[in-house]
This record gives structure tokens, sequence and C-alpha cells, in this order.
């Protein structure tokens, strides 16, 4: 065990012994998440991870615009766009015009496919609130900000940067 501070470890591990708690359970955690089956009537779609934030937006916030997708995902609206198409063409999005702003379109989860899009995003979204309910909203924010800061220096390290 590293050694410190002695009221700092009686609050919680050191930082080496953080990481190598971390390193142990991300795994794990990934091995699940990947394990969690596709509803059958969603396999034959090919829908790929880039397809499940997309979902989970429409899932739990509602229809909205081919902007805010792009915003809420951090990506471009023409990115949006492509992925809005490839899906509406499947049947899984529906799109209309919004009747306040006929140059904006508004995407939503076709009803066909909202129980088995529901059903499979559920099982996470579940055991978010369970490990989440029990946080304050500052450790909720430490928390979310702490897997945004993870998953950045994943993204130096592989884009040539400095870990």
């Amino acid at each position: 065990m590293s050694t410190g501070n002695q009221g700092q470890e009686a609050a919680g591990p050191s930082v080496d012994d953080g990481i190598r708690t971390l390193l142990l359970l991300m795994p794990r955690m990934v091995g699940r998440v990947k394990r969690i089956r596709v509803p059958e009537d969603l396999r034959s779609l090919s829908l790929a991870p880039r397809h499940l934030s997309l979902l989970a937006f429409l899932l739990f916030d509602g229809p909205m615009g081919v902007n805010e997708l792009a915003a809420r995902l951090e990506v471009a609206p023409a990115t949006v766009s492509l992925m809005v198409g490839e899906l509406s063409r499947k049947g899984i999005l529906s799109r209309r015009e919004d009747e306040a702003d006929r140059r904006r379109t508004i995407v939503s989860i076709s009803e066909a496919h909202r129980p088995a899009i529901d059903g499979w995003l559920a099982r996470g979204a579940t055991a978010w609130r369970r490990a989440l309910e029990p946080l304050t909203a500052a450790q909720r924010q430490m928390f979310i900000d702490t897997l945004k800061a993870y998953e950045e220096g994943l993204g130096e390290e592989r884009d040539g940067g400095d870990a």
C-alpha cells in the first residue's frame, strides 16, 4: 500500500490504490456492457456503438432537432444528419418537419422500435441510477468530471499527446 497522509487514507484509497482498483474494474465493466445483448428485433439492423448515445438522448429526452442532437453528442450536425438518415432508412428513427420552423427537422424513435430500444438501454440506465442516486449533486458532478478526464486522457495518449 502506498505511504501517505493517514487522514487521506482513512477517507479513501491513495491515488495508486485507486488506479489499481480501477485498472481491474474497468475491463470487467466494459466486458459486462459488451455482453448486453441487442434485442432480437434490432439485431438485423446493424446498430453500432455510435448509435447508442443518439438513441439514448432521443429515448430519455424525447424528439429533438439535428442541431440539438449534434450539440449533445458533441459532433458536427453533418455527422448527426448522416446517422439520422441511416437510421431512418432502417425504420428506427422517424423524421418530421417542425411546424414552427419548416426548415428544422425533428427526429424521434419510431414507435415500432421504441419498446426494444427502451428495454435494451434500460439495464444500463438502471445501473447508473443505482450508482448515482446515493451521491450528492456535487459528488455526481465530480464522478462525471472524473470519467470525462479519464476519457480525454485516453484520447491524448492515442493522439500522441502527453498523458
